[in-house]
């Protein structure tokens, strides 16, 4: 977060853009992957119904948005930051 933050206040949104989406494939690969490996993971029937559709739709976005213009303007942001916010809501209210 610290190294995006920086690279955003410098003008450097490919470092931030690069960052968020490298952590997150190391995340979901590297992280996951090893602990599968040690420990076989079970799937909670929300991950499939909803919270992979999510991460789909938002990757979705995110590439569609830095493929019309190679860089988020203001109103994506916020477009991104809302729907984080309604996942959050959902997570928590609907899907408790």
């Amino acid at each position: 977060l610290a190294v995006s933050l920086v690279a955003a206040i410098r003008r450097h949104a490919d470092v931030a853009v690069g960052n968020i989406l490298g952590s997150n494939i190391f995340n979901l690969l590297g992280i996951l992957g090893v602990s599968a490996f040690l420990q076989p993971l079970t799937l909670v029937d929300r991950m499939i119904v909803f919270d992979q559709w999510v991460m789909l739709g938002s990757a979705v976005i995110l590439l569609v948005f830095l493929y019309t213009g190679l860089r988020l303007s203001r109103p994506e942001g916020a477009v991104l930051l809302l729907g984080y916010v309604a996942y959050v809501v959902a997570s928590f209210t609907i899907l408790a």
